[in-house]
């Protein structure tokens, strides 16, 4: 049996660490193979890991418990719940990681992709461009196969030129921008609406027309501050609440 490798991330000092590795040890989670064990590594390994206290490490499992990803035993250890229900709360809190831990752990399905005129919801953006890359994708519960929300990436064109299709179905965007194509990424903007969810989106998440859904909106930018990819993701309003954190610091 191999054992449970979580991915490493360069820790960011102005946010909690033991946030952002529960953010990192979420994402590796919900992205694991059906094949790999259940059992996490000791927090004493984890810690070493991610070069944190384990005070810290046991923070962040703490975070993870009371989610319900994980379970920890006295003397047996701790274990990823094998029936992890996906869809679980949306939490902002400034972190690329974060940001990537929240889109990981579903089944995704790429309904299409293409160049296209810029669209008029996005044009501010890409002042620049005549055309976009576009990538719609329909994100479902892996255990349920029900639909959570549907997402269209608008992308640079010569990014997108590096985009391997097979990475969408696995990855978040920002995570194929980041460590596949190797984008340099500064910062990502995140606006979050309540609508009434239109047709096409009714259709494609089962939900009632004119029912309510949440309409998110992330601007990626690289370190010049050019937006290199704008997300628009419509979620289903029963499956997913926004919860926002802020650093008083």
């Amino acid at each position: 049996m191999t054992s449970f490798a979580p991915d490493s991330i360069v820790l960011n000092r102005k946010l909690p660490l033991w946030y952002q590795v529960s953010q990192s040890l979420r994402a590796s989670i919900l992205g694991r193979s059906p094949q790999d064990p259940l059992r996490l590594p000791t927090e004493e390994q984890l810690a070493g890991h991610y070069g944190v206290s384990v005070l810290t490490m046991r923070q962040a499992l703490k975070e993870l418990e009371d989610e319900g990803l994980i379970s920890r035993h006295r003397r047996r250890g701790t274990f990823i719940e094998p029936d992890v229900r996906r869809g679980s709360p949306v939490r902002l809190l400034g972190s690329v990681d974060a940001i990537v831990a929240q889109q990981s752990g579903m089944a995704t399905r790429l309904l299409d992709h293409g160049r296209t005129l810029v669209p008029t919801e996005v044009a501010e953006y890409f002042p620049d461009l005549a055309e976009v890359s576009a990538y719609h994708r329909l994100r479902s519960d892996e255990k349920t196969g029900e639909p959570t929300n549907h997402a269209r990436n608008y992308v640079r064109p010569e990014l997108a030129d590096r985009i391997d299709l097979d990475d969408l179905i696995r990855w978040p965007m920002t995570k194929v921008l980041r460590d596949a194509v190797g984008a340099d990424i500064s910062r990502i903007t995140d606006t979050v609406q309540a609508r009434l969810a239109d047709p096409e989106t009714a259709r494609l998440l089962h939900v009632p027309l004119l029912s309510p859904i949440l309409h998110y909106t992330g601007v990626t930018y690289d370190t010049a501050g050019q937006p290199l990819d704008v997300a628009v993701i419509h979620y289903r309003g029963d499956r997913f609440s926004f919860t926002v954190t802020l650093d008083a610091t």
